[in-house]
């Protein structure tokens, strides 16, 4: 079952552009889709499935499809105008290897994907810092019941290590992430 309305999920933390087919526009997505499908390109098998969380705008999602046409992309959002966003992206695109996005909670233990199949993999792009760390968990078990043996979880976006930042705009964006939601903040990962 889905949280109300009101407690749901962010869209974002950034200003984004919308257009009269319901586009959103990301600055974020100009910046670093680039560097994030070098490393997909890299990680990711050439045919599969792979599950996008927290897909925003739907811009990495046409992206990332677009560029590695063997792999099936399965966007979803907690957050109808996301949704609404990524639908006008995939018609704009033309691309049909991205599914219709769903509606997806975390924090549920059924995500309402699991019919379809095990992922290759789970890709989630600056969702874990703008969400209470219960997302966090929630996704790793989503992660731990959909991923075929040896699929990958990709996270991107900030993190500390080691309890430190790594830069001082992430120890500010930290800050900042906190006095608007003390429930979200920069995560430290650990590195063996």
């Amino acid at each position: 079952m889905h949280k109300e309305k009101e407690d749901r999920l962010p869209v974002a933390v950034e200003q984004r552009e919308v257009i009269a087919d319901h586009r959103m526009f990301s600055p974020s997505v100009a910046r670093n889709s680039a560097p994030i499908l070098a490393v997909l390109k890299r990680v990711l098998p050439t045919h599969g499935a792979v599950l996008e969380i927290g897909c925003g705008t739907g811009e990495h999602a046409v992206c990332f499809a677009g560029a590695m046409p063997g792999l099936t992309w399965q966007p979803s959002d907690p957050d109808d105008d996301a949704r609404a966003s990524t639908s006008s992206w995939i018609k704009f695109a033309g691309l049909k290897n991205v599914l219709a996005p769903r509606d997806i909670d975390v924090c549920s233990e059924q995500w309402g994907v699991e019919q379809t199949g095990h992922f290759d993999a789970i890709v989630s792009i600056n969702m874990i810092h703008i969400a209470p760390w219960a997302s966090s968990l929630g996704s790793f078990a989503g992660a731990g019941r959909l991923l075929r043996a040896g699929g990958l979880l990709v996270l991107y976006g900030p993190f500390m290590r080691d309890g430190a930042h790594t830069a001082p705009s992430n120890a500010a964006f930290d800050a900042a992430l906190k006095e608007r939601n003390p429930s979200w903040g920069v995560r430290d990962i650990a590195y063996r």
